[in-house]
Parts: structure tokens; C-alpha cells; sequence
């Protein structure tokens, strides 16, 4: 087995965590009724908190170094300022989804929607905190949005865990 094929889902954690950042920079925000301003970007983070716990199925706690890679990268491909705002973000809401995903002894779909449940509006007031923009709408519009990738993923491995126990 090559090691691009061993580590595939931490490779594509990794590689989202520096997508998204850079797509921050570059999509603009939409405006939403009462003037807040919503990242069509956060719609993809759902995915992300899910990739991870792929990606700990792959390699245990090391996830945490692959989010701090995905950082480090992404101050250097992205912007820095949308970088540091993202970096402490997914610090404190991927350790929150690591300790869920970890201390919980579900089957797989229920801990990723725990995890996510959790992580979800952490990374929504970190983030939104980080770039000045932080408001009650905002933290709602976002974390909305985040939890609807994940409840897509939730669903989905639910299906084929339903099906396998039948």
C-alpha cells in the first residue's frame, strides 16, 4: 500500500483546511438581511470536521500535527490575517471535535455528529472573533451552514451502517 493511498483522508484534510482558507481570501461575502455578512466558504468546513475524523481513523492523535500543517500552509498560500483567524479556530473546534470523536465509543456516524454538533459553533465564534466580525447572526449563518456538509456525511455512513447491520 503506497503512503499517498495509507494517508489519503489526512492528505485531503490537509489540503482543505488550505482550500478553504485560500477560498476566504478570494470569495467574496454575501450580504445577508440585517447587513451581516455571510462566507459561502463556510458551507465546505462541514466537510472538513468530517474529513478529520477520517483522518484520525488514519493516524490517532497525530491529526492535530495535520491541522497544524494545514495552518502553517495556509498563513503561506492564504492570507495571513484569514489564516491566524482559521488556525485558532480550528485549534479550539478541532480539539473540541477530536475529544468528542475520541472519548465517545459510538458507532462512526453518531461520533461525527457529535463531533461536529460541538465544533461546529466553536469554530464559528473563534473564526469570526479572529477577523472582527463576530455577531449572533453571523455565528448562526455559519454554524448552519458548516453542520449541513456534515450532516450530508452523517447521513450518508449512517445509510451504509444501517444497511451492513440488516
Amino acid at each position: 500500500m503506497s503512503a499517498l493511498s495509507r494517508y489519503r483522508s489526512t492528505l485531503v484534510y490537509i489540503a482543505l483546511i488550505v482550500a478553504v482558507n485560500w477560498g476566504f481570501t478570494v470569495v467574496p461575502l454575501v450580504k445577508m438581511p440585517g447587513g451581516e455578512m455571510w462566507p459561502p466558504l463556510s458551507l465546505a468546513v462541514g466537510f472538513i470536521f468530517v474529513v478529520r475524523d477520517f483522518a484520525q481513523r488514519e493516524i490517532g492523535h497525530r491529526v492535530l500535527f495535520a491541522m497544524l500543517i494545514g495552518a502553517a500552509l495556509s498563513y503561506v498560500m492564504a492570507s495571513p490575517y484569514v489564516a491566524l483567524a482559521s488556525a485558532a479556530a480550528f485549534l479550539v473546534s478541532e480539539l473540541a471535535d477530536w475529544l468528542v470523536y475520541t472519548v465517545t465509543r459510538r458507532p462512526l456516524s453518531e461520533r461525527i455528529l457529535y463531533s461536529s454538533l460541538l465544533g461546529t459553533p466553536v469554530d464559528s465564534v473563534v473564526f469570526l472573533w479572529g477577523i472582527g466580525h463576530l455577531s449572533v447572526t453571523g455565528v448562526a449563518a455559519m454554524t448552519v451552514s458548516k453542520m449541513l456538509g456534515a450532516l450530508v456525511v452523517w447521513w450518508l455512513i449512517r445509510r451504509r451502517e444501517t444497511a451492513a447491520a440488516a
